[in-house]
């Protein structure tokens, strides 16, 4: 995909600025000021997606990630962000299944199996979310630790499926 010029680049640059200030109603008014035809760009959806996901606007966050994926399937983040999104509406199956195609694509990106081991968790599949999350801790345990320490999805693996400490088990 092409990349974004100037001025429509500068307002991408703005949106970022104001979500990072915590601002996402300021974010969205930079992204409208964006060409209509660039707006479906994938940077701009990255953005309009944490946007929506601010509001808790999941079925659209949903949609704006299905977006992504067709325009640039060898992009990660349209992937995670759809099944984030799915979970989010309480369809984790479905955000498994519609990850599950991305773990070859995107192999050395721990955030895919830890989201694969999470939904497992969710949906009380122990042995399959054990070996994701030891998939994730093989390409970056220190990052995956951390995430893994106040992660409320997978607190039925902790405690449901497993007994002892979390680092013990992987």
């Amino acid at each position: 995909m092409n990349k974004l010029n100037p001025p429509d680049s500068h307002h991408l640059q703005a949106a970022i600025g104001w979500l990072e200030l915590g601002d996402h109603l300021e974010a969205n008014e930079e992204l409208e000021n964006i060409t209509p035809q660039m707006r479906v760009h994938p940077d701009v959806l990255d953005i309009r997606w944490e946007i929506y996901a601010k509001e808790k606007k999941w079925e659209a966050c949903v949609d704006i990630a299905a977006a992504s994926v067709k325009l640039d399937p060898y992009r990660p983040s349209g992937w995670i962000q759809r099944s984030f999104a799915l979970h989010e509406l309480k369809r984790t199956e479905e955000a498994f299944d519609n990850l599950l195609p991305a773990i070859e694509r995107f192999s050395d990106l721990w955030t895919i199996p830890y989201n694969l081991a999470c939904y497992c968790s969710q949906l009380q599949r122990f042995e399959e979310a054990k070996t994701w999350f030891k998939k994730a801790m093989t390409i970056d345990e220190e990052t995956v630790k951390r995430a893994a320490v106040d992660d409320p999805d997978l607190e039925p693996l902790l405690y449901g499926g497993m007994s002892g400490t979390l680092w013990k088990r992987f």
